[in-house]
């Protein structure tokens, strides 16, 4: 017996329809008790996911709302339990009363993530796919989408099973032969498993090697807009984002700190800072923007440094610029291509763009040339990793593969390989939940939202 849960699933926001979910054995019997069906019947006597109108009350009789009903049975639900959802009008205040009213017939408050984590722990789902969830609700562009949602329909767990699967058949053959000597099994040979340890060698490379790509797709890439004082960078901000985040001036140092925002380019999200100009100052405070603008080059995985076209070239940009030829990825930006051009020379091995931020013009360029520098894996959606959990788990069964191979290279005794398989195997258990302790499956889940 499983203890009823229920939550509201939409947030806490004025909406056209709000929703809340019920889950546990007696689900189904607790909404009876509330929803009156239009048609006189319960909602018992319905069949499973058919919607049902009807009124929704208290306790005590009194009218809540005219919404709609649905119900499941276990095991053929979300959670593989019993399950209801009640569709009313989106008021916050109605919500309320409603779940309390649910509550007092017996359910209790959803802890966040617990319905994805009855799914997971009733079979419905894998870990790797329960996990999904949450990243479809946090992604922020249609790449991440994708990617989330075809690790929901298990993606990631097709990929590294059929590897589990020719690890586990190593194992067996290892072990039946090992146990019983007198039966007519085929002798263990390590030659025979070669090709096989090899070909999980590469298919799990390649699926490691996308996190890199996967963590930037998913948390947006660190970027920062540099150069010296009143080069254009704030205006460029400006300008991609559409409107006046940023203060300009023609003061020099009028950007005294950095400033932070999300954009987005194309495929990508950008998580862009506008930083102080950089030069020699007296001015302590100046000074501190300058060290951050430093700091920020630093942490970037992006680099756009900003030169003023329309004045002389000087020592402060071509510092600039081989600061930014150190960084992960950069572009030279030349600002100004509104006013006169001094048309001067760079010696740089970074692409460069010339742009307007007051007409608009080159900005799309640059943003093709920024798309350029951050290609997406040439994977099928779902095999990006985006998760570290993943690509530690990804890392470690690969580490005991490479030492199996290793082992069989040095003519070890076939225990050996074994025992590193058998690691392998360990490690992709965790990835899909066949093997992961109850604290990590705790701390997986409390990243959801209630409701979920």
């Amino acid at each position: 017996m499983s203890d009823t849960i229920a939550a509201i699933a939409t947030g806490n926001q004025v909406a056209a329809i709000g929703i809340i979910r019920l889950s546990g054995d007696e689900a189904i019997n607790i909404v009876n008790r509330l929803f009156k069906p239009q048609s006189g019947k319960t909602m018992a006597s319905y069949g499973d996911r058919k919607l049902v109108y009807g009124r929704l009350e208290n306790l005590a009789g009194e009218q809540l709302d005219l919404c709609l009903c649905t119900i499941s049975h276990a095991p053929n639900s979300y959670t593989g339990e019993n399950t209801a959802e009640l569709q009313c009008h989106g008021s916050p205040v109605l919500l309320r009363a409603a779940l309390e009213e649910l509550f007092r017939a017996g359910a209790r408050q959803a802890l966040p993530g617990e319905f994805t984590k009855r799914a997971f722990l009733n079979g419905r789902m894998d870990l790797s796919s329960a996990e999904a969830v949450a990243d479809i609700i946090d992604a922020e562009s249609v790449q991440c989408v994708k990617n989330a949602a075809a690790q929901l329909s298990g993606a990631v767990t097709v990929k590294t099973e059929k590897i589990y699967a020719f690890l586990a058949d190593i194992s067996s053959h290892y072990h039946a032969v090992l146990d019983y000597p007198d039966e007519d099994i085929e002798d263990f040979l390590l030659e025979n498993y070669v090709s096989g340890l090899r070909d999980a060698k590469r298919e799990l490379g390649v699926l490691l090697s996308s996190f890199e790509r996967g963590k930037l797709m998913q948390n947006g890439i660190p970027a920062a807009i540099v150069g010296r004082p009143n080069a254009g960078k704030s205006s460029l901000l400006n300008a991609l984002l559409g409107y006046e985040r940023a203060i300009v001036t023609d003061i020099p140092g009028t950007t005294r700190d950095t400033i932070e925002e999300k954009l987005r380019i194309g495929s990508l999200t950008l998580r862009l800072t506008d930083t102080a100009g950089i030069r020699d100052s007296e001015d302590k405070v100046e000074q501190l923007g300058v060290e951050r603008s430093r700091l920020a080059m630093e942490r970037s995985e992006l680099v756009i440094a900003v030169v003023d076209g329309s004045a002389e070239l000087n020592d402060e940009d071509m510092e600039i610029i081989r600061r930014a030829e150190k960084a992960p990825k950069a572009i030279l930006v030349i600002s100004k291509a509104d006013l006169e051009q001094q048309g001067q020379q760079i010696e740089s091995s970074l692409p460069c763009v010339s742009i307007s931020s007051l007409t608009g013009e080159g900005l799309d360029r640059l943003e093709k040339e920024i798309e350029k520098l951050f290609p997406l894996p040439e994977v099928p959606a779902g095999e990006i990793l985006t998760n570290l959990r993943h690509a530690q788990a990804v890392s470690a069964a690969l580490e005991s593969i490479n030492a199996a191979l290793e082992a069989m290279e040095y003519g070890a005794t076939p225990d050996i390989v074994l025992t590193e398989s058998e690691t392998a195997m360990a490690a992709l258990g965790e990835l899909s939940g066949r093997s992961i302790r109850e604290d990590v499956t705790n701390r997986i889940f409390q990243r959801f939202c209630v409701g979920k």
